[in-house]
């Protein structure tokens, strides 16, 4: 019988394995940072309507440049943007891999500081795109200094930077980014997938967009918009970027019923991100009181927390599953991670963690 090892696949992506985190039957889902809170009725209303507008114009490809979901995404973000500074995909994992379609490939290097988004160094596989793992600080923190050190060491064609970052939860410092794009002659993308969920006073990359045209912030639907399903992703750049990745994107890529769900969902952006406060309370719940109970943890700007440390986080995994509750084994030696849900999602969370220790 044949097997993945006896196909002629590339060698780059020999021994790897699928991305993807346990989907498991549990009580308590905590292992993938949706939002816990299901859509409100009216926003499922609006978005039955909308569907329902466009579901017998099936037999037609979509808009293939989705122009006015890119205005709603440029009107949703400010900063003066417009739908020539905007792009969107299934999703912003699809977003990056075009930006590697079209910035990395063979021949090219990315660069991220790990620990970071696992999905950056397998998109860059599915790309040819070289990889390499510059690191961050004992505390997962990241200055100007170190950064620039690395992106000069390497000169790599991309630079990826997660803010907040994912599994860490810590946002970056502007000085980061504004070093970072002072010395990197290639591209640099600011991953900005649960920038909703980030403490006050938080920037965004987006106020250095003027500024900078080899620079692209990414977001997502799927978080702060409760969109998960819809897998809805998309990018802020110059307008040059977005022309650079309508070169390798896929004709049609994104369906007519994806647009219709994503451009009712923006319109009902007030209703979807209400839970957003509720969330970041859960998150600062979980950091006080892990805390409390002796753990170590690192401060969270996103809808999730990053908790250690461990002698061995698989058993303490295993033990949390046993009593209900399914949490994140990211292969951070010592570490878990727990996404913030509901009141109730935390109570069961924090129990099973104290009968746990």
């Amino acid at each position: 019988m044949t097997a993945l090892a006896d196909l002629p696949i590339r060698d780059e992506l020999r021994g790897l394995t699928p991305y993807g985190a346990p989907q498991l039957n549990v009580a308590v889902r905590l292992n993938t940072n949706e939002n816990s809170y299901p859509l409100p009725l009216p926003v499922a209303v609006a978005l039955e309507k909308a569907l329902s507008t466009v579901v017998r114009d099936l037999n037609r490809y979509p808009d293939r440049e989705a122009v006015a979901l890119r205005q709603d995404l440029a009107s949703y973000l400010g900063h003066g943007l417009t739908e020539a500074n905007t792009w969107a995909a299934n999703g912003s994992n699809e977003v990056q891999q075009q930006l590697l379609q079209a910035f990395g490939g063979p021949g090219r290097t990315a660069l991220g500081f790990t620990p970071s988004y696992s999905m950056h160094p397998l998109l860059c596989a599915g790309t040819g795109t070289a990889w390499v793992a510059a690191r961050r600080g004992a505390d997962f923190d990241l200055t100007p200094g170190e950064a620039v050190a690395q992106v000069r060491a390497h000169a790599p064609d991309v630079v990826f930077l997660c803010s907040p970052n994912n599994p860490t939860g810590t946002a970056l410092a502007p000085d980061v980014v504004a070093a970072v794009l002072r010395e990197a002659g290639g591209m640099v993308i600011v991953d900005e997938a649960y920038a909703e969920f980030a403490r006050p006073g938080t920037p965004s990359a987006l106020t250095l967009l003027p500024e900078h045209h080899r620079l692209v912030v990414t977001r997502t639907m799927s978080k702060a918009f409760a969109f998960a399903g819809g897998r809805v992703g998309y990018l802020a750049a110059h307008p040059a970027v977005v022309d650079a990745v309508q070169l390798v994107r896929l004709p049609y890529h994104l369906s007519t019923l994806t647009q219709a769900a994503a451009r009712a969902a923006l319109g009902q952006a007030a209703a979807l991100l209400s839970t957003v406060d509720a969330i970041k309370a859960q998150r600062d719940r979980i950091v006080a009181e892990l805390r409390e109970s002796g753990l170590t943890v690192a401060d969270s700007d996103a809808n999730f927390v990053l908790f250690g440390r461990f002698d061995d986080q698989a058993a303490v995994w295993r033990a949390l599953l046993d009593r209900g509750v399914l949490v994140r084994d990211v292969g951070l030696a010592g570490w878990l991670r727990v996404t913030a849900g509901t009141p109730a999602e935390t109570d069961a969370f924090l129990a099973a963690v104290k009968e746990v220790l």
